[in-house]
Protein backbone atom coordinates (compact mmCIF):
# COMPACT_ATOMS: atom_id res chain seq x y z
CA UNK A 1 0.00 0.00 0.00
CA UNK A 2 1.20 3.53 -0.77
CA UNK A 3 0.87 5.80 2.26
CA UNK A 4 1.55 9.51 2.53
CA UNK A 5 2.41 10.79 6.01
CA UNK A 6 2.73 14.35 7.21
CA UNK A 7 2.80 16.33 10.40
CA UNK A 8 3.16 19.79 11.76
CA UNK A 9 5.59 20.60 14.58
CA UNK A 10 3.18 19.22 17.21
CA UNK A 11 3.07 15.82 15.48
CA UNK A 12 6.70 15.63 14.42
CA UNK A 13 8.01 13.56 17.34
CA UNK A 14 6.01 10.45 16.38
CA UNK A 15 6.42 10.67 12.62
CA UNK A 16 9.83 8.95 12.24
CA UNK A 17 8.76 5.97 14.35
CA UNK A 18 5.53 5.64 12.39
CA UNK A 19 7.37 5.80 9.07
CA UNK A 20 9.68 3.03 10.29
CA UNK A 21 6.67 0.95 11.42
CA UNK A 22 4.89 1.36 8.08
CA UNK A 23 8.04 0.46 6.15
CA UNK A 24 8.52 -2.67 8.28
CA UNK A 25 4.94 -3.65 7.40
CA UNK A 26 5.89 -3.55 3.72
CA UNK A 27 4.22 -0.26 2.80
CA UNK A 28 5.70 2.43 0.57
CA UNK A 29 5.76 5.65 2.57
CA UNK A 30 6.01 9.21 1.29
CA UNK A 31 7.01 11.73 3.96
CA UNK A 32 5.75 15.24 3.18
CA UNK A 33 7.20 16.93 6.28
CA UNK A 34 7.60 18.79 8.49
CA UNK A 35 11.19 18.00 9.29
CA UNK A 36 11.58 19.49 12.77
CA UNK A 37 9.76 20.69 15.88
CA UNK A 38 10.05 24.28 14.66
CA UNK A 39 6.60 25.88 14.43
CA UNK A 40 4.82 25.52 11.09
CA UNK A 41 1.23 25.83 9.87
CA UNK A 42 -0.67 22.53 9.82
CA UNK A 43 -2.94 23.53 6.88
CA UNK A 44 0.05 23.43 4.51
CA UNK A 45 0.82 19.80 5.31
CA UNK A 46 -2.78 18.64 5.53
CA UNK A 47 -3.61 20.08 2.11
CA UNK A 48 -0.52 18.55 0.52
CA UNK A 49 -1.21 15.10 1.98
CA UNK A 50 -4.90 15.16 1.12
CA UNK A 51 -4.22 16.18 -2.48
CA UNK A 52 -1.77 13.30 -2.87
CA UNK A 53 -4.50 10.86 -1.77
CA UNK A 54 -7.24 12.58 -3.77
CA UNK A 55 -5.12 12.43 -6.94
CA UNK A 56 -4.44 8.72 -6.49
CA UNK A 57 -0.73 9.06 -5.77
CA UNK A 58 -1.24 7.32 -2.40
CA UNK A 59 -3.86 4.87 -1.20
CA UNK A 60 -4.26 6.47 2.22
CA UNK A 61 -2.84 9.30 4.26
CA UNK A 62 -1.80 9.71 7.87
CA UNK A 63 -1.68 13.24 9.26
CA UNK A 64 -0.47 14.11 12.75
CA UNK A 65 -0.79 17.36 14.66
CA UNK A 66 -1.39 18.25 18.30
CA UNK A 67 -5.02 17.16 18.40
CA UNK A 68 -5.60 15.72 14.92
CA UNK A 69 -8.53 18.11 14.54
CA UNK A 70 -6.85 20.83 12.50
CA UNK A 71 -5.40 18.36 10.02
CA UNK A 72 -8.80 16.67 9.73
CA UNK A 73 -10.67 19.90 9.03
CA UNK A 74 -8.26 20.86 6.25
CA UNK A 75 -8.08 17.39 4.70
CA UNK A 76 -11.87 17.23 4.48
CA UNK A 77 -11.86 20.41 2.37
CA UNK A 78 -10.28 18.45 -0.49
CA UNK A 79 -12.73 16.81 -2.89
CA UNK A 80 -12.65 13.04 -2.61
CA UNK A 81 -11.25 12.94 0.90
CA UNK A 82 -12.98 11.31 3.82
CA UNK A 83 -10.72 12.08 6.75
CA UNK A 84 -11.27 10.97 10.34
CA UNK A 85 -9.71 11.85 13.66
CA UNK A 86 -9.38 8.56 15.51
CA UNK A 87 -8.58 8.12 19.18
CA UNK A 88 -8.67 4.32 19.53
CA UNK A 89 -8.70 1.16 17.45
CA UNK A 90 -12.50 0.95 17.29
CA UNK A 91 -12.91 4.45 15.85
CA UNK A 92 -10.23 3.64 13.26
CA UNK A 93 -12.02 0.44 12.25
CA UNK A 94 -15.38 2.20 11.99
CA UNK A 95 -13.95 5.12 10.01
CA UNK A 96 -12.46 2.72 7.50
CA UNK A 97 -15.23 0.12 7.32
CA UNK A 98 -18.36 2.26 7.60
CA UNK A 99 -17.16 5.59 6.16
CA UNK A 100 -14.52 4.50 3.66
CA UNK A 101 -12.07 6.94 5.29
CA UNK A 102 -8.92 7.47 3.26
CA UNK A 103 -7.08 9.78 5.68
CA UNK A 104 -6.35 9.04 9.33
CA UNK A 105 -5.64 12.00 11.62
CA UNK A 106 -3.95 11.56 14.97
CA UNK A 107 -3.28 13.89 17.90
CA UNK A 108 0.20 13.52 19.38
CA UNK A 109 -0.73 15.53 22.48
CA UNK A 110 -3.53 13.10 23.37
CA UNK A 111 -2.21 9.69 22.27
CA UNK A 112 0.87 7.71 23.18
CA UNK A 113 3.08 6.42 20.39
CA UNK A 114 1.91 2.90 21.22
CA UNK A 115 -1.74 3.96 20.87
CA UNK A 116 -0.97 5.58 17.51
CA UNK A 117 0.67 2.39 16.32
CA UNK A 118 -2.37 0.28 17.23
CA UNK A 119 -4.76 2.82 15.68
CA UNK A 120 -2.75 2.83 12.44
CA UNK A 121 -2.68 -0.97 12.31
CA UNK A 122 -6.45 -1.08 12.82
CA UNK A 123 -7.04 1.56 10.12
CA UNK A 124 -4.79 -0.14 7.57
CA UNK A 125 -5.98 -3.68 8.25
CA UNK A 126 -9.70 -2.94 8.25
CA UNK A 127 -11.33 -3.57 4.89
CA UNK A 128 -13.79 -1.18 3.33
CA UNK A 129 -17.36 -2.37 3.69
CA UNK A 130 -19.29 -3.40 0.62
CA UNK A 131 -22.56 -3.65 2.53
CA UNK A 132 -25.35 -1.79 0.74
CA UNK A 133 -26.06 0.52 3.69
CA UNK A 134 -22.43 1.67 3.91
CA UNK A 135 -22.10 2.15 0.16
CA UNK A 136 -25.34 4.13 0.13
CA UNK A 137 -24.12 6.43 2.92
CA UNK A 138 -20.69 7.02 1.40
CA UNK A 139 -22.39 7.80 -1.93
CA UNK A 140 -24.51 10.38 -0.12
CA UNK A 141 -21.34 11.99 1.25
CA UNK A 142 -19.99 12.17 -2.30
CA UNK A 143 -23.27 13.66 -3.57
CA UNK A 144 -23.23 16.31 -0.83
CA UNK A 145 -19.67 17.19 -1.75
CA UNK A 146 -20.66 17.53 -5.41
CA UNK A 147 -23.72 19.66 -4.63
CA UNK A 148 -21.89 22.09 -2.40
CA UNK A 149 -18.92 23.25 -4.42
CA UNK A 150 -19.96 26.92 -4.19
CA UNK A 151 -22.50 29.05 -2.36
CA UNK A 152 -24.49 29.37 -5.61
CA UNK A 153 -25.25 25.65 -5.79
Amino acid sequence: MKIVIGSDHAGYNYKAALIELLGSMGHTVQDIGTDSCKGVDYPDFAEKGAKIVACGQADIGILICGSGIGMDIVANKIKGIRSAVCWNEETAKLARNHNSANILCLGERFLSLEECIEIIKAFINTPLSYEERHIRRVNKIIEIEERNQTCND
